[in-house]
């Protein structure tokens, strides 16, 4: 099988390499540009820091090794389906990627471990929530297809997140991973549109990405319900550190 696949709907590469530091794991990477990391011997290994966030955030969402069922918004290599599927064996999980070519690539190189439940779906993320409203409803919604400081518009907007939450169940969680630029204009327009939203809303990241002069990303989590009072001690014990966690009226000086 070619270690490379043109992706006719974008126009690039997409590539998947070994690494060569991990024994077992391998690289996706679109226009050159790094996108994912697996871990096939050990798909509980999170490598990258935001995903690791994203993993720490749905531990949290229901007791450990309860299945939970998710929908996945953007697929890249399937990172956070197969943790799911390691930690919390036998949870039910659909993924949604735009890119057949990419998605197709991605199952042939890096084929999911055994006895992972999960449903593919080509189309757009926004499309195709209208579909999945009688699938749910979900624990959590993973939104992963912000990678720069422009993003589709329909998908960044308040309406966007309306309706994805009409998919959650009443204790459930959106995770949504931003990456951007300084002065972080996209970041603070999700989190403003989020809070329109959801009942409570966090952001997790390094302590210095709140300081609004790096580049990077900030996952943010918007909760169905209030949750449980210990959990912003618990995500930032659980690393990768340094995380800082920031909600509620921490958020103000980051929301526009």
């Amino acid at each position: 099988m070619s270690p490379e696949r043109y992706l006719a709907n974008i126009g690039t590469h997409a590539t998947i390499s070994p690494d060569d530091l991990v024994d077992g794991a391998f690289v996706l990477s679109i226009g050159g540009a790094e996108q994912s990391h697996v871990d096939l011997a050990h798909p509980e290994h999170v490598f990258y820091a935001y995903l690791r966030r994203m993993a720490n955030v749905l531990d949290l969402l229901a007791a450990p090794g309860e299945p939970l069922r998710v929908l996945h918004l953007g697929a890249g290599a399937l990172t956070l389906a197969r943790y799911l599927q390691a930690t919390r064996p036998g949870s039910p999980q659909i993924a949604v990627e735009l890119e057949r070519e990419l998605l197709d690539f991605v199952l042939e190189r890096l084929p999911l471990p055994q006895g992972t439940i999960l449903e593919t779906r080509i189309g757009d993320a926004r499309w195709e929530l209208a579909d999945l409203a009688s699938r749910g409803p979900f624990d959590a919604v993973v939104l992963d297809i912000f990678s720069g400081p422009e993003a589709p518009a329909h998908i960044a907007h308040r309406d966007f997140y309306a309706e994805a939450a009409t998919l959650l169940a009443p204790r459930g969680a959106m995770l949504v991973n931003i990456g951007d630029d300084p002065p972080l204009t996209l970041v603070r327009s999700q989190l403003a549109a989020m809070q329109s939203v959801f009942v409570d809303v966090a952001a997790l990241s390094e302590p210095e990405m709140f300081e609004a002069r790096y580049p990077g990303n900030i996952v943010a989590v918007g909760f169905m319900s209030p949750p449980d009072p210990a959990w912003a001690a618990a995500l930032v014990a659980a690393g990768p550190h340094p995380t800082a966690v920031r909600h509620g009226v921490e958020l103000d000086g980051l929301v526009r």
